[in-house]
C-alpha cells in the first residue's frame, strides 16, 4: 500500500515522512492508533481492498479536508473536532488530504467485530455502516480517554486498555451496528464465588497486567456479561475497582511506613514515582507527599 511516487506508508496508506504523531496500542480485539501531522500539504493516499475488517477515525481537530475518490464520482469532507469516519477496509480508498490533523484510529477485524457484537449481546452483526465526517461526541470522549494511554504506554496497564476497547467497540456496533439494542429486563450480577474470583485475581495482578478476558474465562463469562455484572454488583468497572484498591493499599503503606515514594509506587503497582504522584494527585486531590504529611 503506496502513496504516489512511492513513498513509505504505514498500514493505513498515511505518509511516514509526513507524521509527527504516530503512536499504537493493542487491545484484545481492537489495535488502537494515533496519526498526526503539522503539514497543510499532504499526499495522496491510497490503500487495496483488503481482508482487515473496519477501520474507525477520530478527529481530535478540526481543519482537515477530504476529497475522496468514488468509482464514478469524488467527494470532498470537511473533519471539524470531534467528527468521525468509518470505512470497509475490504473496499480500495484513495483520497487527497489537505490540512493538518490528529486522529485516533481502531482497526477491527472481523473475527473481532464478531466477538464483539456476541459480547454485546446483538449476534449476527458483521459490519458498521459506513460514515464519513459525522460528529459523534460519545465516541470521541471515549477515544479521547486512550491518548494518556498512547502517550505514555510504559504507565497503561493492559487492564485499562482492554476496558476502554471492550467500551469503544461495544458502543461502535450498538450505534454502527444496524440492530436495535434490548433493554435488559433482568438484574445481571456476580455470584459470590465469581465476584471473589474475579477480586482476588485483579489483586494477584495489582499493576493491571491481566486482561478482562482472562478474569472472565476464569469465572466461566463471556467478556460482556462479565463486565456488566461486574459493574452492577461493585458498582465500579474492573479497572476503576482495581484502581481504588491500589490507592487505598498507598494509603496504608504513607500511613503506616516511612518508605521512600519510589518504593510506595511500586508496591502499588505503578510504573514509577512520577506515575504514582500524577493518578493519587488525581484521585485523591493532593500529592502524595502532601497527603503524608497531613495525615
Amino acid at each position: 500500500m503506496k502513496s504516489l511516487g512511492a513513498t513509505a506508508t504505514d498500514t493505513f496508506g498515511c505518509p511516514l515522512k509526513q507524521l509527527s504523531i504516530n503512536q499504537a496500542l493493542a487491545g484484545s480485539d481492537i489495535a488502537v492508533f494515533r496519526k498526526g501531522t503539522s503539514v497543510v500539504r499532504l499526499d495522496q493516499v491510497m490503500t487495496s481492498a483488503s481482508d482487515r475488517g473496519f477501520v474507525v477515525g477520530v478527529s481530535a481537530i478540526g481543519g482537515h479536508t477530504r476529497r475522496i475518490h468514488h468509482q464514478h464520482h469524488v467527494t470532498t469532507h470537511d473533519f471539524a473536532e470531534n467528527s468521525i469516519y468509518i470505512r470497509d477496509l475490504s473496499e480500495a480508498y484513495k483520497a487527497d488530504l489537505s490540512g493538518s490533523f490528529d486522529f485516533l484510529l481502531f482497526e477491527i477485524s472481523p473475527a473481532a467485530l464478531t466477538r464483539i457484537a456476541d459480547g454485546a449481546e446483538l449476534f449476527g452483526i458483521t459490519s458498521l455502516a459506513a460514515e464519513t465526517a459525522s460528529k459523534d461526541i460519545v465516541l470521541a470522549n471515549l477515544a479521547r480517554a486512550l491518548i494518556p494511554a498512547l502517550e505514555k504506554p510504559e504507565e497503561a496497564s493492559a487492564l485499562f486498555i482492554d476496558q476502554m476497547t471492550t467500551a469503544i467497540g461495544t458502543y461502535l456496533v450498538q450505534r454502527y451496528g444496524g440492530r436495535s439494542v434490548a433493554t435488559p429486563n433482568r438484574s445481571r450480577s456476580l455470584s459470590r464465588s465469581h465476584e471473589h474470583m474475579a477480586k482476588s485475581l485483579l489483586l494477584e495482578n495489582l499493576e493491571g497486567d491481566i486482561s478482562i478476558e482472562q478474569v472472565a474465562q476464569a469465572c466461566n463469562l463471556s467478556r460482556g456479561y462479565f463486565i456488566r455484572a461486574f459493574r452492577e454488583t461493585t458498582g465500579m468497572t474492573p479497572y476503576q475497582w482495581l484502581l481504588s484498591q491500589r490507592i487505598d493499599r498507598a494509603r496504608t503503606l504513607l500511613r503506616t511506613s516511612n518508605a521512600p515514594l519510589a518504593e510506595v509506587a511500586i508496591a502499588c503497582g505503578f510504573a514509577d514515582q512520577s506515575h504514582f504522584t500524577r493518578v493519587f494527585a488525581s484521585v485523591v486531590g493532593a500529592t502524595p507527599g502532601n497527603w503524608r504529611r497531613n495525615v
